[in-house]
């Protein structure tokens, strides 16, 4: 009765294992880094920061220009001056640079804030798109870091083509 038991069963199974091993798993790779960088919301995006940001690089080049050309008087005056208005000059040539380097900072912070921002809502709109193609092309998993990915499961140029045709609309 036993072995008749374990008979049917692996019957069963033998029966069934070529219905499961048929349906075989859909998967697709995303490559963030080239979404990022390809796709044309991203370049949008980083057009957008980059204008939204030179008029304050520019001020902070024509900062530091004027640093210079201070700093290149002091160098050429140095001799003819005193001691104390040499000084004077230098704490003022060192804290001028301080201030510079101040507004640097905060350009630079304030440039990455807005890149964060910028590339998270890029990321929302990704997954989105990710997210139809999932559902409409019935993947069973589509992940996006992996250490190595064949061309056949990276579905990156279908995500930026879709992206981009957002883009356009």
């Amino acid at each position: 009765m036993r072995s008749a038991l374990l008979s049917a069963v692996a019957g069963c199974v033998l029966l069934l294992a070529p219905a499961v091993h048929a349906q075989e798993l859909k998967i697709g790779y995303v490559n963030s880094d080239r979404l990022l960088r390809d796709a044309i919301p991203a370049k949008h995006a980083l057009a957008k920061l980059e204008a939204e940001f030179s008029r304050r690089e520019k001020e902070l080049a024509d900062i530091a220009a004027r640093l210079k050309s201070a700093s290149d008087r002091l160098d050429k005056d140095s001799p003819t001056l005193t001691e104390g208005e040499r000084a004077r000059r230098q704490r003022e040539l060192v804290e001028q640079d301080r201030d510079f380097q101040r507004k640097r900072r905060e350009i630079q912070e304030d440039f990455n804030q807005r890149k964060y921002e910028e590339q998270a809502a890029l990321v929302e709109r990704a997954n989105k798109v990710i997210k139809q193609i999932f559902d409409q092309e019935k993947y069973d998993l589509i992940v996006q870091e992996a250490v190595f990915v064949g061309p056949r499961v990276d579905i990156t140029d279908k995500v930026i083509r879709a992206l981009n045709a957002q883009a356009g609309k």
